[in-house]
């Protein structure tokens, strides 16, 4: 499974969250620790906000450790938010449009999980993008399907419901038609101002998911696992849990698709 970092606060380079820590990003596609697959070499990709309501988006197939400019574009960007991904293919390609983060106007979107047996749906599921959305379609995967589909739900109004929205729809299909595990998500996702991340599982197994402020940087950090090994003061998030971050606000709300199935049907 991926491996993924966000982070939100006063302005950082971002090789302080993904080439710095003892157990950074870059180590994570080495030698991740909490997730069934230690090597995570099917592409990165980072996500970036500055002056501009869009991010600036990097992305590549290769390793993120044999990457030369992805050290140096890290050594020298600073952002007050960004997404940083390290991808293990589930079964579609490496590609560079398979790579996560996605990005659609100002929203940029990452995703460490899986929908159980989409290969067996998802044409069903591509449907289900409507036609003003598809021309972003650009790669294969479930996570950017899920992520048009919650765009199509009304992220930019209503980002818990519209996840919700979209992870039913998609769950609900992968019932019908696919296999189990039908959904496990560890996400994060920005429109720029805000940091959400969420953690969900339709077993017991949901993909994990940590977050840690950083007094210094006066920033936080939410991560797959922990930047640092024995760093103090990370804090788990449950599952089924919404967060929301801003600044150095947090809040955390239940997060329930089952309960949207309804919805996501009409």
């Amino acid at each position: 499974m991926c491996r993924w970092a966000a982070y939100i606060g006063q302005p950082i380079f971002l090789e302080d969250i993904v080439s710095k820590p003892g157990h950074s990003l870059i180590h994570q596609s080495q030698c991740a620790t909490q997730c069934t697959t230690a090597i995570n070499a099917d592409g990165f990709g980072i996500a970036w906000y500055d002056a501009r309501p869009e991010p600036g988006l990097y992305r590549d197939v290769m390793p993120a450790w044999s990457d030369p400019n992805l050290k140096s574009l890290t050594a020298q960007v600073k952002s007050p938010l960004f997404l940083a991904h390290v991808r293990a293919s589930t079964g579609t390609a490496t590609s560079r449009n398979n790579c996560h983060p996605f990005v659609v106007g100002r929203w940029s979107f990452m995703h460490n999980g899986q929908i159980g047996g989409y290969d067996a749906f998802r044409r069903a599921g591509e449907m289900l993008i409507p036609d003003d959305l598809y021309p972003h379609r650009k790669g294969a995967t479930d996570s950017e399907a899920l992520f048009l589909l919650a765009l199509a739900e009304g992220l930019d109004e209503d980002p818990k419901g519209a996840l919700e929205r979209a992870t039913a729809r998609l769950e609900a299909l992968s019932r019908e038609r696919g296999a189990a595990p039908h959904m496990r998500l560890a996400a994060a996702f920005s429109d720029g101002q805000r940091l959400y991340a969420v953690r969900y599982a339709s077993d017991e197994n949901a993909p994990t998911l940590y977050h840690r402020w950083s007094g210094s940087r006066k920033g936080r950090a939410v991560v797959s696992e922990p930047l640092e090994d024995g760093q103090g003061n990370w804090q788990a998030v449950d599952p089924g849990t919404f967060c929301i971050f801003e600044g150095k606000e947090m809040r955390f709300e239940p997060f329930a698709p089952p309960q949207s199935a309804a919805a996501a049907a009409a």
